[in-house]
């Protein structure tokens, strides 16, 4: 049954990898999420999240995304979850259903194995209006201490398909909390993106409660980044709601 299963989970990566290896461009990080490595048997998750910019400056103020989304856990080590609607606003002009997303994350590591759990993510977005379709391929790693907990995120990206740009861009991300309950876990997060040169970091809260009577949790999460050098955002607003069942 173990054999079955690690050659299964490893199917699915040479596949991705394969995907991965087929495309020549780059791709653009355009959400502010820490991802976990953990995959819940069975859980079923609807996530609102979103993020607005704060500058004084034309070409960045007003610029906002927000993305649906729907996914699933078949198993223990594979969760998909599929964008329904990615939404846009560029500063000055007026906001638009940009595409879709096909996300994947697999749990490489049982939780508490090894000295951090280890996951993958990999994931490809198609544009609504035509054009290079985006994939995103990198690890999830994350280290629980007591009531800490510490989420780093190492993500590449590509342009995929005609006209796609050349080059591969890199992001990665830090999340790192303290669970004074588990509906209030104050902490930290920051983003860096080399390749636009914006570094940025700030404070977050999140929590999750369970829905009496039910089998459900809503879990949320609230933050504000400040950005580091000239080149971020001064302010990123973000806000995230997830309703998970099973």
């Amino acid at each position: 049954m173990i054999t079955h299963s690690r050659f299964s989970r490893g199917t699915c990566l040479m596949l991705f990898a394969v995907v991965a290896l087929a495309g020549a461009g780059r791709a653009h990080a355009d959400d502010f999420i820490v991802y976990s490595p953990h995959v819940i048997a069975t859980q079923t998750e609807i996530e609102l999240r979103g993020y607005n910019f704060g500058d004084g400056r034309s070409d960045m103020d007003g610029q906002r995304a927000a993305e649906l989304s729907v996914a699933h856990a078949f198993t223990g080590w594979w969760k998909p979850e599929l964008y329904l609607a990615e939404y846009e606003r560029e500063p000055g002009a007026g906001g638009s259903l940009v595409g879709y997303e096909f996300e994947n994350t697999f749990q490489l590591t049982e939780p508490g194995r090894y000295w951090a759990d280890f996951g993958l993510l990999a994931s490809y977005g198609h544009p609504k209006d035509g054009g290079p379709g985006e994939f995103e391929f990198g690890p999830l790693i994350e280290k629980a201490v007591g009531r800490f907990d510490h989420r780093v995120n190492l993500i590449w990206e590509k342009h995929v398909g005609a006209g796609a740009a050349s080059g591969t861009e890199f992001r990665y991300s830090y999340a790192g909390t303290y669970a004074v309950s588990s509906a209030f876990r104050p902490g930290i997060e920051a983003y860096g993106r080399p390749d636009d040169d914006a570094y940025q970091a700030g404070p977050i809260v999140a929590g999750e409660w369970h829905v009496p009577h039910s089998s459900g949790n809503v879990e949320y999460r609230f933050g504000m980044l400040v950005g580091i050098n000239a080149a971020a955002p001064r302010r990123t607003w973000l806000a995230q709601l997830e309703y998970e069942f099973f």
